[in-house]
């Protein structure tokens, strides 16, 4: 799936414009396959106005405190279930490091899929099955239209069904006494 992304701004004068119009497509990786982000927008600072509608830059997967993200997740069909069996784990760990940096620095690799983060995230299930974990077995099955407020607990994300799952994510860094600052 290509996601289309349109942005508007500012011109010189301060009216308001269409900046950009475009398909962003899928940021894959070797370790999750099927799993899909589409990384939409984000900064690492608080947004200025007037703007001209420019990606600001960013450096991370999650964001720091003050910083954001945005993106459609996609879950494939039995996803959090058991790793490819021919899976070359340390290429997998690069080529995610590669595409997501710093994302691997938030994971319980010896719980594969449990993390926690310094962030809020604001969570919608567009389509499909989503079942999120917390850290104590506890399980909530989420479908189209429900949503979920993420207080940087220690979670996983599952699709127990046999097709893709999608949600609209917004990440704000926030101060977490239990998670190191990055």
């Amino acid at each position: 799936m290509n996601v289309r992304r349109v942005v508007t701004g500012h011109d010189a004068s301060g009216k308001s414009v269409f900046v950009s119009d475009e398909t962003v497509g899928p940021v894959e990786t070797m370790l999750m396959p099927g799993y899909q982000n589409h990384s939409l927008w984000g900064a690492d600072t608080t947004p200025q106005y007037p703007d001209d509608g420019s990606m600001p830059q960013w450096h991370s997967y999650f964001p720091p405190v003050g910083g954001f993200r945005f993106a459609i997740l996609t879950f494939p069909p039995l996803f959090g279930s058991e790793a490819p069996a021919d899976l070359d784990v340390e290429a997998a760990l690069a080529d995610v490091e590669e595409k997501m940096p710093g994302m691997l620095g938030y994971m319980d690799l010896s719980d594969p899929g449990m993390h926690t983060t310094d962030t809020i995230d604001f969570e919608v299930v567009l389509e499909g099955t989503v079942v999120l974990e917390l850290d104590d077995g506890a399980e909530v099955t989420l479908r189209a239209g429900d949503t979920v407020v993420q207080n940087g607990t220690r979670h996983r994300w599952k699709n127990p069904a046999d097709t893709p799952a999608r949600m609209a994510v917004f990440i704000c860094g926030a101060t977490h006494e239990r998670v190191p600052a990055r």
